[in-house]
C-alpha cells in the first residue's frame, strides 16, 4: 500500500489487483497506457519490488529494488515510464 501512495505522489496511476487465486499485484499505468505488474518477492537480501515477466533475469539493473529503499517508487516511476 504504501508504495502506491508513494507513485501517486508522483503522479503516477496505480492500482491493488487481488485475484481469487494468487499473489496481489500493483498494476501501474506506463506511458501509453500499458499496465506494468509490481510484485513483492522474498529474496536472498530480504523483500524486494519485481516489475518483469517471471521468465525475465531478476537481478539485472532496473528489474527489482529493495521493498525498504526509500526510493523505491522513484526506481519505479522512472523504469515504468522509459
Amino acid at each position: 500500500m504504501k508504495l502506491g501512495w508513494d507513485l501517486r505522489r508522483l503522479g503516477v496511476s496505480s492500482s491493488l489487483v487481488v485475484p481469487a487465486a494468487g499473489a496481489p499485484v500493483l498494476e501501474v499505468m506506463a506511458t501509453g497506457g500499458v499496465r506494468v505488474r509490481v510484485q513483492v518477492t522474498r529474496r536472498a537480501c530480504g523483500w524486494a519490488f519485481v516489475w518483469r515477466p517471471w521468465w525475465s533475469v531478476i537481478w539485472r539493473r532496473g528489474e527489482w529494488v529493495s521493498a525498504g529503499a526509500d526510493n523505491a517508487a522513484d526506481m519505479i516511476a522512472s523504469a515504468v515510464a522509459a
